[in-house]
């Protein structure tokens, strides 16, 4: 069985990329082809739209912070439960950080190929392994 902790450290790199804002160093986590997936929303990807989309909502929520609860990695995806505080929802961090997130992302070579949030269930978590 491969070394699960490469694939969890590129993760856990990008997400605190995220959370200083640095949009040029998210992009260069990110293989040429990612895709990002959130919810049921239209993918996004292409580097031009994968920077306009983060500079628009790290710009418009400044204190967003994503916090890792759990982290499971089978292959090349790693699959997080966490949580935010300071997103688009306008609720109080100590609200905001009661609603689990569940992340995946799929990486190769240090990279990510795709990052997507996904509605938290005990079916998902489950199929995630972050039970």
């Amino acid at each position: 069985m491969p070394d699960a902790a490469p694939h969890a450290i590129v993760v856990i790199d990008f997400m605190d990329t995220i959370n200083h804002g640095n949009v040029e160093r998210l992009l260069s986590l990110m293989m040429d082809g990612h895709v990002m997936r959130i919810l049921d929303e239209p993918p996004v990807s292409g580097r031009d739209a994968l920077r306009s989309a983060w500079r628009a909502y790290l710009g418009a929520f400044p204190r967003y912070r994503v916090y890792i609860d759990r982290i499971a990695v089978e292959g090349d995806r790693v699959a997080v439960l966490g949580h935010t505080t300071g997103s688009h929802l306008g609720l109080q961090d100590d609200e905001e950080s009661q609603l689990p997130v569940i992340w995946t992302a799929d990486v190769r070579d240090e990279r990510l190929a795709s990052w997507n949030i996904l509605e938290d269930s005990s079916q998902t978590r489950r199929e995630l392994g972050l039970t």
